[in-house]
């Protein structure tokens, strides 16, 4: 059974309403935290590809990209769940587990029931929510999993958008 039906969620997946990348976050999170993330990634065997700027590196530990000096090349983490879904995690503090995902490729109940499988593998291995705020409008989460309820739910109304 799935987490959400498309129907139901459709408005949330809009491009001028909820803008093409829209902000994924956990947040009270923590370096523990971001680690278990890079290792679910290689648990999971998801493709991934770590950059600073251009340069394509090995992914190192979490302490040592969040220890990175301000002024240094952004890092990213392209991961793919499956071939045709991207997330790319941005490593902006330690303190909030932070993704985006491309709502362009999130299309349908499929690669919905793809977006949830992914949350609720995060949510699950840190035990904590997993929130999908449209883009640039943090604090306002539409779709999240929740621990408790161990599914990806709806956080919003879809009439109000």
């Amino acid at each position: 059974m799935a987490d959400l039906l498309w129907d139901d969620v459709e408005c949330f997946f809009d491009l001028d309403s909820m803008g093409s990348l829209p902000d994924v976050r956990v947040p009270d999170a923590s370096v523990e935290d971001w680690q278990a993330v890079l290792d679910l990634v290689a648990e999971k065997g998801w493709k991934c590809q770590y950059s600073e700027g251009e340069l394509v590196l090995p992914v190192p530990r979490a302490e040592t990209v969040l220890s990175r000096p301000a002024d240094a090349e952004r890092p990213d983490l392209r991961v793919w769940p499956t071939t045709d879904v991207l997330a790319i995690f941005r490593f902006h503090t330690a303190d909030e587990v932070d993704f985006d995902v491309d709502l362009r490729e999130l299309q349908g109940q499929e690669r919905l029931d793809v977006l949830c499988g992914f949350l609720r593998e995060i949510g699950r291995r840190l035990g904590k929510l997993v929130l999908m705020d449209p883009e640039g409008d943090s604090g306002h989460p539409v779709i999240g999993f929740d621990v408790r309820a161990d599914r990806v739910v709806l956080l919003a109304d879809p009439q109000v958008r």
